[in-house]
């Protein structure tokens, strides 16, 4: 690897960022997290630019997310207990006092709304011996929580501001049911009847436009009925009773992705993911009209939170040069005012463009390619995201760019079973449809040759999560089209994966991947670990040791077995680490042992033909 190569890792994983904001009641502070520091912090700052951005004190593990109450006088955050997928729920005034926890460790408690009064917040606590979730409305100042409503995955997505209307999710993945819960009466309605399920992601309660006889509005972003994800009302009357949903904002070319609105419930902003990048508009909810804003700042919105009164938003926004940042947008003029205080610079990094071509089977598949310049027929790098159900969009991503700086072309599809691409796509892959997904990225190996951009005997591919199991599946069906591997945190056996994964995982993972016990056949077929003596190119992998969403075990036992059979298979277990390296010194040990194994299977390697090309430094 070379010097200017090892500069840039330090350079990238250097490159802080600031995500999740929240917004005071008036507006004026914003709280958002951070990882300047090196690790995921909590930060207070002011929107005008008047005074420094502290950091508070919240505990030893790394921030998630922070929501600012309505009454101005509390902060919930989200920790990642030990650094892994379980999360504690912790409160704090503003300014850093009457620090506690509220919910989590041993069990998972995961972060919702603060009650629009101001004073409770939502929090679902799952207990893994009744195999339940529990959402209730816990007082910060007391500690005491009381019970909202029950169930096996469910969870509250909003409350009215009476607090007597709870609306609720439940179900497994891409198979949500959506109902209203009247809290006076005990009953419940359907919001998306039968066979209204989908993937419902974010719900508000709001109240109605001027002259509608509604008691409020329950607004879902679901695919449930819907092509792709809209944004669906509900009118609610007095009974609790619902009236027909109706789709107020959709996009034949486009998934709602982001939705949040101000108080009164007149506008709504509204985050478009449009074939990976973000397109913003602001609705008028009394007439369905939408505006759209110009000049976005990036490329992706990650997050975003709109003024109480509806006059602004922050925004967290990030693109291929430069990580997620803050800025201020004025909804009324359109104008953009970055806020992170320092900000991280803009780094030389090569801006990836949208490719597409048609898979084995017809369907269309898009993907960024991202090319050193001038790089023709060299080595090549297939890499997929996790998920399934995530998507590759033009994000700040040093991994795929230091492979570049590196020589390497990378191409980063979207495989069947990514989202942004429609209701259709997303289940594409679903249980018996799985096979077609790994054929997917045997076709993208194939569509880098044809192009011109990869020498046929010089490509790898390489994952995390999902894809770190893709990878491996891959390795296992395609033999002839890869050289090398590299598995991050991926599943090697499905069987096992079920058994040893957090309990709520596995209960909502099976409309994916099929049930551990009706489908265990199919699980055993589909597991790479059954079939390991097909691998024979040369493997990294790499796992957290706290990593409990897909175990640390599922990467022990195919390194274990892959060293039995005298594979070339190298190990690397990032300590104190879960599914998500927040550490800069872990992505730093990453990319510098991921660099280094490729170079050694890819850039170093030459072909019979390979005097004709030209060199590439490593």
């Amino acid at each position: 690897m070379s010097a200017p190569v090892d500069a840039l890792i330090d350079d990238l994983v250097g490159a802080w960022g600031c995500w999740a904001p929240t917004l005071s009641p008036d507006g004026r502070r914003v709280a958002y997290v951070s990882d300047r520091r090196g690790t995921p912090e909590l930060w207070v700052g002011s929107v005008d630019g008047s005074g420094r951005d502290v950091v508070l004190s919240v505990s030893d593990d790394p921030v998630l997310a922070v929501r600012w109450s309505p009454d101005g006088e509390w902060l919930a955050c989200s920790v990642a207990t030990g650094g892994g997928v379980r999360s504690e729920v912790w409160v704090l005034r503003p300014h850093g006092s009457d620090r506690r926890r509220l919910a989590g460790s041993p069990e998972h408690a995961a972060l919702g709304s603060w009650a629009r009064r101001g004073h409770r917040v939502v929090v679902t606590v799952r207990h893994d011996e009744a195999k339940t979730n529990r959402s209730l409305l816990f007082d910060p100042a007391t500690g005491s929580g009381e019970e909202i409503v029950a169930g096996d995955l469910v969870e509250v997505l909003d409350l009215s501001a009476d607090e007597r209307f709870a609306l609720v999710r439940d179900g497994t993945r891409g198979a949500h049911v959506c109902q209203l819960l009247d809290r006076r009466s005990a009953t419940v309605h359907e919001v998306l009847p039968h066979p209204g399920t989908g993937s419902t992601e974010r719900g508000l309660l709001r109240p109605p436009p001027t002259g509608e006889s509604a008691t409020l509005i329950a607004y879902v972003v679901t695919d449930a009925g819907q092509a792709r994800p809209a944004l669906v009302a509900v009118p609610v009357g007095s009974d609790g009773g619902r009236a027909q949903a109706g789709a107020v904002a959709h996009r034949h070319d486009a998934e709602l992705e982001l939705v949040d609105g101000d108080d009164e419930g007149t506008t709504m902003l509204l985050a478009w993911n449009v074939e990976g990048r973000t397109e913003l508009e602001l609705l008028d909810t009394a007439t369905s009209r939408r505006r759209g804003f110009d000049d976005l700042p990036g490329s992706v919105v990650t997050g975003m939170a709109m003024a109480r009164d509806g006059d602004r938003a922050v925004l967290a926004i990030e693109d291929p040069s430069s990580p997620s940042r803050l800025w201020e947008l004025d909804l009324d003029r359109g104008r953009w005012r970055p806020l992170s205080p320092t900000g991280p610079g803009r780094h030389r990094c090569v801006v990836p463009t949208l490719e597409r071509f048609e898979s084995h089977d017809g369907l269309v598949i898009t993907g960024w390619l991202y090319r050193p310049p001038g790089a023709t027929s060299g080595p090549a790098v297939v890499s997929v995201h996790g998920g399934p159900e995530g998507q590759e969009r033009p994000v700040f991503n040093p991994q795929h760019q230091v492979l570049v700086a590196a020589g390497v072309v990378v191409f980063a599809p979207n495989i069947r079973g990514s989202s942004g691409f429609g209701r259709a796509f997303v289940h594409a892959d679903d249980r018996f449809g799985r096979l077609d997904a790994i054929a997917d990225v045997a076709c993208c190996a194939s569509w880098l040759v044809a192009r011109g951009l990869a020498d046929p005997d010089r490509i790898a591919v390489s994952g995390r999560s999902y894809g770190g199991y893709v990878t491996l599946m891959a390795l296992m069906l395609y033999p002839e089209l890869f050289t090398a591997g590299v598995d991050i945190c991926g599943m090697s056996d499905l069987t096992t994966f079920f058994r040893d994964t957090e309990p709520w995982i596995a209960a909502a993972a099976v409309t994916k991947y099929g049930h551990p016990q009706r489908d265990a056949m199919l699980l055993a077929n589909l597991s790479p670990l059954r079939h390991v003596e097909r691998i024979q190119a040369p493997l990294l992998v790499v796992h957290g040791e706290l990593d409990t969403n897909v175990p640390v075990t599922e990467a022990r036992q195919v390194f274990e077995a892959l060293a039995e059979l005298h594979s070339d298979v190298e190990y690397l277990e990032l300590a104190g680490e879960g599914h998500e390296y927040r550490r800069v010194s872990s992505r730093r040990l990453l990319l510098q042992t991921m660099t280094r194994f490729l170079t050694r299977t890819l850039v170093a390697h030459r072909t019979p033909h390979a005097a004709t090309e030209p060199a590439v430094e490593a």
